[in-house]
């Protein structure tokens, strides 16, 4: 129980990336027709147009794994009080989360490159203090 009291804003953060990269990466499996045909209709006016299906795969296995890691570290915070693969799952979200912001951008989406900065606020959170962890 203390390790959850002292580790609580960790914790917390980090299952807020589990939820919303696993969440996120297992909708790009599950529907990958309809993303695609969607990111192909906004990218449609910017340089990435002619490379949509290999972005949208390395944006889904980044999910994947930033979520993976992320629940690995979270079970190994719990059990061992070891952050490895919880700073890993949170250096890559954020990573994911500047690929995103990044694509938004390119795509003149500013609305969209907005919200993508309510993501990477709490996920800098998380490494700041995993690092001071």
């Amino acid at each position: 129980m203390d390790t959850i009291i002292q580790n609580a804003a960790v914790l917390l953060l980090l299952l807020f990336i589990i939820i919303t990269f696993l969440q996120s990466g297992m909708d790009k499996v599950v529907d990958w027709k309809g993303n695609l045909a969607w990111l192909k209709g906004h990218f449609s006016k910017s340089p990435f147009r002619n490379v949509v299906p290999l972005l949208l795969v390395v944006i889904t296995c980044m999910e994947l794994i930033a979520g993976a890691l992320s629940l690995i570290g979270f079970v190994q915070i719990l059990n061992a009080e070891s952050f490895f693969y919880a700073e890993a799952g949170a250096v890559i979200a954020c990573l994911t989360l500047l690929m995103l912001l990044f694509g938004q951008r390119i795509a003149k989406d500013y609305e969209g490159a907005k919200t993508i900065v309510i993501y990477f606020i709490p996920a800098i959170i998380l490494v700041v203090l995993l690092q001071l962890s």
